[in-house]
């Protein structure tokens, strides 16, 4: 036999499209060429549970990749189902004619709901020509006295077609590299490669590496061979009739038997309840390279009203969502497709990592991505609900294992709430909060805790440094606010306003609640009064000039707590505005919308503090105004930095007044 022909295109430009458009990675060959070698597999293993085949007894099936890199070479090779001359001429010559999709339609009745072949489209054959200038298929069918076959093209749309030399059933596709492949010589670049996309595939890979050995290699090989390794004791009392008899032994020893590159049965495949916990955490470490042990997991295995397997890992994440990178990988048959795929996994769940394996899933003809269709929001629904549920059962059924979690999976579950409602409506109760008093709580429980202090208020902390003043002052009166400091609580606190009516959030410098203020007898309060120079309106004027700050508000008060001079109070509104506006950048109509937005601060005088005392009673027309002035400022710094970090120029001032008030008071006390 031998014939030539075109294959059945309508472009010359056929393969230049391929390699250009269809496949955006060029190792993607590595994953065509070897899940087709699975299919021929796979596809024989059928035919012969169905009795339309026949195979040697205790036969193993195997796929060899060999690499010559003597003779610029790869061969995929594969003990598979194989091919006639014909099925080369409908499969190979007519191009998108896909071969999977023809042997499903023929034993549909046979397969029952078994869909594990992997070629849907009869395309991946073809990005061989992505790094071969020329790609040669010597196969052998099963079936009886079948004829090989052997299919050469050389990069264009002409083939040539003759009788096979291959001896035994399967297919040998030999990819002769090019310029565009060369760098698939490298051992490191093909292994690589092999493992990114075959490490689970479902047959068992083998690679041989062909070269010719260097003088040094065989010279090592030889010293190797004739080296025994022994410990230094046995050494000892080793004699060279011992050591000659153990050299001997060495050399007949059988060489061990080669293992091959992947996983048959990964994790994902097995049932859950033959899983140990050992085996979840060696399998997370060997496919996502963290060091870390992951802190819980979920496996999933549904098989109606779609198939989907899978586990998905919660690793001990960082706190701040803006450093946090999970990673999701898709499989479609235990054949490797692509690392978080958005319209698979909801975007919230890509924060974990995991691996999923969709047989059914509609990918489009480079099966690097998905056709829009109701599977997919099935799909999607599902691995939501199933995280829900997890979390909940964990919540409700094992508590302080949930709270000794919550630091690390906090940030992913208040993302999670936000970004679907679904989600939140089954985790809501599930929530936490962990407290200035080191406790976790739900919003319910927060709630009912201190509604006799503060009714549907919920007061959180959003850095524990800078609101250390504040802190103090709640847990000196029995009262505690939720810390809330990662980078997704702003947002988060106006989304629980909105699931919560009536709740109110306040970060803790917002207000005053009525717990820490000290209520005094009417008389005493009176002839406090009476003995202080300046009115609330009057201080508030006073502060206002000696800080030029027009748009100061100044509250004299009575609190529990002497020690504190003075409070900022920065509203809960303005400050939520400002952070938005910080959120969502810098842009010119951003600029414009809030340039007339200021924060509002409310400066709250203590007048049970003995340096507001002073100041309340202090009289300018005694020539105290400059003294005043020192005053007003370092109160007024001293709230600032309780309140934020001071600016450079701010703190310089700060020391220079500080400096000048001890010189004050240490003359003051010289002068006594």
């Amino acid at each position: 036999m031998n014939e030539k022909g075109n294959l059945s295109i309508n472009s010359e430009n056929f393969l230049p499209i391929i390699k250009k458009w269809l496949y955006t990675d060029k190792d993607i060959f590595v994953r065509e060429l070897v899940s087709n070698a699975c299919d021929a597999v796979t596809k024989l293993e059928k035919l012969v549970r169905m009795g339309e085949a026949e195979i040697p007894e205790n036969e193993k099936f195997a796929i060899h990749v060999v690499l010559d890199q003597d003779q610029h070479t790869l061969q995929i090779i594969d003990n598979g189902i194989g091919m006639t001359a014909d099925e080369i001429k409908k499969y190979i010559n007519q191009i998108a004619f896909s071969g999977a999709t023809d042997f499903l339609a023929k034993f549909q009745e046979k397969t029952e709901q078994d869909n594990e072949i992997i070629g849907h489209f009869g395309l991946g054959f073809y990005s061989a020509f992505m790094v071969a200038d020329k790609v040669e298929i010597d196969t052998l069918s099963y079936q009886k006295n079948a004829q090989a076959a052997k299919w050469i093209c050389e990069g264009g749309i002409d083939y040539e077609m003759d009788n096979g030399t291959r001896e035994t059933r399967g297919t040998t596709i030999t990819l002769y590299l090019g310029e565009d492949g060369k760098v698939f010589l490298e051992e490191s670049t093909l292994y690589t490669a092999l493992r990114k996309y075959c490490s689970f595939m479902p047959v068992p890979i083998f690679v041989d590496i062909l070269k010719e050995p260097t003088e040094e290699e065989k010279e090592a090989e030889k010293k190797e061979s004739n080296t025994l390794h022994v410990s230094p004791e046995e050494a000892a009392n080793l004699t060279k009739e011992d050591a000659l008899e153990k050299l001997e032994q060495k050399h007949s020893e059988e060489p061990e038997e080669p293992k091959p590159l992947n996983d048959t049965t990964p994790l994902w495949q097995k049932q859950p309840k033959d899983c140990t916990d050992e085996d979840y955490k060696t399998f997370y470490h060997q496919v996502f390279f963290d060091v870390n042990d992951p802190l819980f997991w979920i496996h999933l295995n549904m098989d109606y009203p779609f198939r989907l397997k899978g586990i998905l890992f919660f690793p001990k994440l960082v706190e701040h969502m803006d450093v946090m990178e999970g990673e999701i990988k898709l499989y479609s048959n235990q054949v490797y497709i692509a690392d978080n795929i958005k319209e698979v996994v909801p975007d919230f769940l890509l924060l974990l990592k995991g691996v999923l394996d969709c047989p059914d899933m509609p990918l489009n003809v480079s099966r690097s991505a998905l056709q829009n269709d109701g599977y997919v929001e099935k799909m999607n629904s599902y691995i939501t609900k199933k995280v829900a549920d997890k979390l909940t059962q964990l919540f409700k059924n094992d508590r302080p294992v949930y709270e000794g979690f919550w630091d690390d999976i906090g940030v992913f579950i208040k993302y999670g709430c936000m970004r679907e409602e679904k989600f939140y409506d089954k985790v809501k109760d599930a929530l936490l909060f962990k407290t200035t008093d080191g406790v976790y709580e739900t919003l319910s429980e927060y709630l009912e805790k201190n509604k006799e202090k503060h009714e549907n208020k919920l007061f959180f902390v959003s850095d524990e440094n800078l609101q250390a003043q504040y802190i103090r002052l709640f847990k000196e009166q029995g009262l505690e606010a939720a810390i809330m400091s990662t980078t997704i609580d702003k947002p988060f606190v106006s989304f629980l306003e909105y699931k919560n009516p009536g709740v109110k959030v306040q970060r803790i410098d917002a207000d005053i609640t009525d717990t820490l203020q000290k209520k005094e007898d009417e008389d005493t309060s009176e002839a406090k009064k009476q003995s202080e120079v300046f009115t609330n309106s009057q201080m508030e004027t006073l502060f206002r000039d000696v800080l030029n700050n027009n748009s100061l508000k100044v509250s004299v008060e009575t609190l529990k707590a002497e020690k504190v001079s003075a409070m900022i109070l920065l509203s809960e509104e303005s400050r939520r505005m400002m952070e938005m506006m910080e959120a969502y950048g810098n842009g010119a109509d951003l600029k414009a919308m809030f340039a007339n937005v200021k924060p509002e601060e409310t400066l709250v005088l203590n007048r049970s503090n003995g340096l507001v005392k002073y100041l309340l009673s202090m009289n300018e027309k005694d020539g105290k105004k400059e003294d005043m002035k020192l005053l007003c400022h370092q109160i007024y710094d001293l709230a600032l930095m309780s309140h934020r970090p001071l600016t450079s120029e701010e703190m310089t001032s700060f020391i220079d007044r500080s400096n000048t008030l001890l010189e004050k008071l240490a003359s003051f006390e010289a002068s006594k």
